[in-house]
């Protein structure tokens, strides 16, 4: 018998136990949907104290000649251009964006829409804004239509949200790509072909081949080289605490998550800020299980396939697995969200309050979090800034801020119950 290597452990280990069960000889073969092998990935890690994103992301881009000059520097003179891919839009936003291109579903797709809509009627979501790509020459469509009118102005607004905005610039290829109804190396290979007929600026194309050269291939080599261990890290001591309610339904007064879960359940989708420093960063705030948080992941997204979701969710997003993935927590107080979009702006809650009736929940939780850990983070380099922020406080505010946190995860938990 004879397989491609799956995208989840638990169907790797259930095909080679039947296949050991039945005397069938059995042949895994690489997936040539990605630059590297496992195997190529496990040695390069090996050995090295820390695997680090950018280490292995300049590696690839020397292997494979991607944004690389013939005397072997970067092109452009730098290796990451993220710095200049921040930026937010300010009060006057993002102006017109020209929508995507969509399509429009055939008879196969409306026969799979009937199906789950009548099988699954009462789960959340809706089949209603189906527009996605389903054949190679859909998503090879979407591909130019992203390169042509959203790649040049990708890199500098990656970060940036808002309001009822769920696509902005955005490729939103990562399904095509994760079903393998388009290679990434057509995806990257279009990107650096617009940097070079000037079509596109380099922050815009080195963003976005770090996302699929350099994130995408690094996931997964970390997951197959961790698993299945992996799945079990809990790093920071969560206890088993769900994911809030409005995470499935949509309902809160915290704009920011009402607004990103308005795009997850019409669309399968939220783009990657939200997932991280919006949806992800109040689960782990809240104190939310890194597995419960990978579960939910994986029933809400269309592009959730487990060798991806589970590093990103339970690694980079909940700091589940100590550092594996991400060098230090990415948590941030409301005022983050705040500067990165305009979600604040007519919320009941303010950023920069953390006590009172107006205080808002990221910025309460955000103190909390950093109390809560004090003695871990307080050894983490990347953390010191945050932590001498911390150190300010008196005991007094502090005191105030625990309180107050106590009561937000105390309506979490009872809405979950609810």
């Amino acid at each position: 018998m004879i397989v491609l290597h799956p995208g989840d452990n638990r169907v790797l280990n259930a095909i080679q136990n039947e296949a050991a069960e039945l005397s069938i000889p059995l042949e895994v073969r690489p997936d040539d949907h990605f630059y590297c092998e496992i195997e190529e990935f496990a040695e390069w890690a090996r050995g090295r104290k820390r695997t680090v994103m950018e280490d292995f992301y300049r590696h690839m881009r020397r292997k494979h000649n991607v944004l690389m000059t013939s005397s072997g520097d970067p092109v452009g003179g730098e290796w990451n251009y993220d710095s200049e891919n921040r930026e937010s839009f300010g009060k006057g936003g993002p102006g017109k964006v020209k929508p995507p291109c969509s399509f429009q579903a055939d008879d196969i797709t409306q026969d799979a829409i009937r199906m789950v809509e009548r099988r699954f009627a009462d789960h959340p979501g809706t089949c209603e804004h189906f527009d996605l790509p389903v054949t190679h020459k859909q998503a090879r469509a979407l591909l130019r239509d992203f390169i042509k009118h959203r790649l040049p102005q990708f890199g500098k607004w990656q970060d940036a949200i808002w309001m009822d905005e769920p696509l902005l610039y955005h490729s939103r290829l990562s399904f095509a790509l994760n079903l393998h109804l388009i290679s990434p190396r057509d995806c990257v290979d279009a990107a650096v072909a617009a940097y070079d007929a000037g079509e596109a600026p380099i922050n815009s194309v080195e963003g976005f081949v770090r996302q699929i050269l350099g994130w995408r291939e690094f996931v997964r080599g970390i997951y197959w080289k961790e698993m299945p261990s992996y799945i079990e890290r809990n790093e920071l001591w969560c206890g088993d605490v769900d994911v809030p309610s409005c995470f499935w339904d949509g309902k809160t007064d915290m704009r920011c998550v009402c607004d990103a879960m308005q795009s997850v359940l019409k669309h399968g989708y939220a783009h990657h800020i939200q997932r991280l420093m919006v949806l992800g960063l109040f689960s782990q705030l809240v104190g939310v299980h890194p597995r419960r948080f990978h579960d939910w992941h994986m029933a809400m997204y269309v592009d959730a396939i487990d060798w991806v979701s589970l590093p990103n969710t339970l690694g980079m997003s909940q700091y589940g697995d100590g550092g594996i993935v991400g060098t230090k927590p990415y948590c941030a107080s409301g005022n983050y969200i705040n500067k990165m979009s305009n979600c604040c702006s007519d919320c009941r809650f303010n950023p920069k309050e953390a006590t009172g009736e107006d205080a808002c929940p990221f910025t309460t939780l955000y103190w909390d979090f950093l109390d809560r850990h004090r003695d871990q983070f307080s050894k983490e380099p990347r953390m010191k800034l945050q932590m001498r922020n911390l150190d300010r406080k008196d005991d007094e505010e502090m005191q105030a801020i625990r309180l107050q946190a106590s009561r937000v995860k105390d309506f979490v938990k009872t809405e979950m119950r609810d």
